[in-house]
Protein backbone atom coordinates (compact mmCIF):
# COMPACT_ATOMS: atom_id res chain seq x y z
CA UNK A 1 0.00 0.00 0.00
CA UNK A 2 1.45 3.32 -1.16
CA UNK A 3 -0.07 5.52 1.66
CA UNK A 4 -1.91 7.68 -1.17
CA UNK A 5 -5.48 8.53 -0.52
CA UNK A 6 -7.56 7.77 -3.28
CA UNK A 7 -10.50 9.95 -4.54
CA UNK A 8 -14.10 9.53 -4.50
CA UNK A 9 -15.41 8.60 -8.46
CA UNK A 10 -18.11 10.88 -7.41
CA UNK A 11 -18.32 14.37 -8.49
CA UNK A 12 -21.64 16.08 -6.42
CA UNK A 13 -23.38 18.00 -9.03
CA UNK A 14 -26.13 18.68 -6.42
CA UNK A 15 -24.22 19.76 -3.89
CA UNK A 16 -24.91 23.54 -3.20
CA UNK A 17 -21.87 23.98 -0.98
CA UNK A 18 -19.49 22.23 -4.13
CA UNK A 19 -21.59 23.03 -7.26
CA UNK A 20 -18.60 25.85 -7.85
CA UNK A 21 -16.01 23.57 -7.41
CA UNK A 22 -15.95 21.17 -10.25
CA UNK A 23 -14.33 21.75 -13.31
CA UNK A 24 -15.48 20.06 -16.72
CA UNK A 25 -12.92 18.22 -19.17
CA UNK A 26 -13.81 17.46 -22.58
CA UNK A 27 -12.23 16.46 -25.18
CA UNK A 28 -10.34 13.90 -23.59
CA UNK A 29 -9.21 10.67 -24.91
CA UNK A 30 -10.12 8.07 -22.82
CA UNK A 31 -9.09 5.32 -24.71
CA UNK A 32 -5.11 6.39 -23.79
CA UNK A 33 -5.85 9.00 -20.69
CA UNK A 34 -7.42 7.03 -17.63
CA UNK A 35 -8.40 8.61 -14.02
CA UNK A 36 -5.11 8.38 -12.44
CA UNK A 37 -3.57 10.67 -15.36
CA UNK A 38 -6.16 13.57 -14.49
CA UNK A 39 -6.35 13.40 -11.30
CA UNK A 40 -1.94 14.00 -11.34
CA UNK A 41 -2.35 16.64 -13.49
CA UNK A 42 -5.43 18.37 -11.56
CA UNK A 43 -3.99 17.61 -8.26
CA UNK A 44 -1.37 20.51 -8.32
CA UNK A 45 -4.24 23.10 -8.15
CA UNK A 46 -5.64 21.68 -4.75
CA UNK A 47 -6.98 18.73 -3.21
CA UNK A 48 -9.40 16.85 -5.40
CA UNK A 49 -11.88 15.23 -3.42
CA UNK A 50 -13.93 13.46 -6.80
CA UNK A 51 -12.76 12.57 -10.37
CA UNK A 52 -14.88 10.76 -12.74
CA UNK A 53 -13.85 9.25 -16.13
CA UNK A 54 -16.53 9.18 -18.93
CA UNK A 55 -16.19 7.93 -22.61
CA UNK A 56 -14.37 11.49 -23.92
CA UNK A 57 -15.04 13.83 -21.18
CA UNK A 58 -14.49 14.16 -17.01
CA UNK A 59 -15.10 15.99 -13.84
CA UNK A 60 -12.91 16.89 -11.06
CA UNK A 61 -14.24 18.07 -7.65
CA UNK A 62 -11.80 20.17 -5.52
CA UNK A 63 -12.47 21.25 -2.20
CA UNK A 64 -12.84 24.88 -2.90
CA UNK A 65 -13.74 26.87 -6.01
CA UNK A 66 -10.78 28.92 -5.81
CA UNK A 67 -9.08 25.60 -7.05
CA UNK A 68 -11.25 24.81 -9.75
CA UNK A 69 -11.07 28.39 -10.87
CA UNK A 70 -6.76 27.89 -11.09
CA UNK A 71 -7.18 24.72 -12.45
CA UNK A 72 -9.46 25.61 -15.63
CA UNK A 73 -6.98 28.55 -15.45
CA UNK A 74 -3.94 26.77 -15.30
CA UNK A 75 -4.69 23.62 -18.11
CA UNK A 76 -7.33 24.72 -20.65
CA UNK A 77 -6.75 23.86 -23.73
CA UNK A 78 -3.50 21.77 -22.80
CA UNK A 79 -2.31 18.77 -25.14
CA UNK A 80 -2.81 15.28 -23.48
CA UNK A 81 -2.74 12.42 -25.73
CA UNK A 82 -2.90 14.56 -28.93
CA UNK A 83 -5.90 16.16 -28.25
CA UNK A 84 -6.63 19.78 -26.94
CA UNK A 85 -8.47 19.98 -23.37
CA UNK A 86 -11.71 22.32 -23.06
CA UNK A 87 -12.61 22.94 -19.55
CA UNK A 88 -15.01 24.79 -17.76
CA UNK A 89 -15.84 25.78 -14.72
CA UNK A 90 -18.98 24.50 -13.81
CA UNK A 91 -21.85 26.02 -11.81
CA UNK A 92 -25.69 25.41 -11.05
CA UNK A 93 -26.96 24.98 -15.11
CA UNK A 94 -23.60 24.67 -17.26
CA UNK A 95 -23.68 20.96 -17.80
CA UNK A 96 -25.11 18.04 -16.79
CA UNK A 97 -22.98 15.09 -15.34
CA UNK A 98 -24.47 12.06 -17.97
CA UNK A 99 -24.08 8.86 -15.49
Amino acid sequence: MTGKTQTSNVTNKNDPKSINSRVFIGNLNTAIVKKGDIEAIFAKYGKIVGCSVHKGYAFVQYMSERHARAAVAGENARIIAGQPLGLELLGGESKEELN
